[in-house]
């Protein structure tokens, strides 16, 4: 049978809308993902990074068991691992992500510095735990050795895993946990003397206090999240 040219049109006008449905289709989830990216991007760019929010404060800390950085590349049993069984044993505790590669990480290092230096005046058992993201321990070990080690415990997260728990935007971060194990604080970014004066010491000394006296800080010390 012979196809007319009428017969033809109406073919074609027959398969555009499904065209333009498989266009759409194939569009969608690039559209979406841009419009997420975006949203991300100026949430970074609006101001402080710290104000980013986190769905962890007020939550329990996200279980975690990391192979020790000076020894990543050797057989470790669970007892020589960093674990997260550390934290809720009745002390306040800091987590830390870090990476050699991370030019915001070498920025802030004094401020780390200096903050693990205070916590070791107030009590030297408080864990002070880095967590070591997507890094070479070769280039880890380095980086602590000429800037300085502030940690009592060096976890490897080379897969990123524990920091997606974690809910981490990017390195640097860091979280205050609680005595009683749950996330009491997040700052995103380079830390700085104002997040550690105003916001981590005041609530690493309630915390401890609450510890001792078994009652919680007051609203007004509370973090924001």
């Amino acid at each position: 049978m012979t196809e007319t040219k009428s017969s033809r049109t109406e073919n074609e006008r027959a398969a555009l809308p499904k065209a333009r449905k498989r266009s759409f289709g194939v569009l969608l989830p690039f559209a979406l993902f841009a419009a997420l990216a975006g949203l991300f991007f100026i949430a970074l760019n609006a101001g402080d990074p710290s104000s980013l929010p986190s769905a962890l404060v007020g939550k329990p800390v996200p279980a975690f068991e990391l192979q020790p950085l000076n020894a990543v590349d050797a057989k470790t049993t669970a007892q020589d691992n960093v674990s997260s069984e550390v934290l809720g044993n009745g002390k306040p505790a800091i987590v830390h992500f870090f990476a050699s590669w991370c030019g915001p990480c070498r920025e802030e290092h004094p401020a780390v510095m200096a903050l693990s230096e205070k916590l070791r005046a107030q009590d030297p058992g408080i864990p002070f735990f880095g967590i070591n993201y997507k890094d070479e321990a070769t280039a880890a070990r380095r980086f602590l050795g000429g800037y300085g080690d502030p940690y009592t415990h060096i976890g490897v997260d080379r897969s990123g895993r524990t920091a997606i728990d974690f809910g981490v935007y990017g390195v640097p971060e860091i979280y205050v946990i609680a005595g009683d194990g749950t996330v009491l604080f997040r700052h995103a970014g380079p830390l700085t003397k104002e997040a550690v004066e105003t916001s981590i010491l005041p609530l690493m000394q309630d915390d401890a206090s609450t510890a001792t006296t078994g009652q919680r800080p007051s609203a007004g010390q509370e973090p924001s999240g």
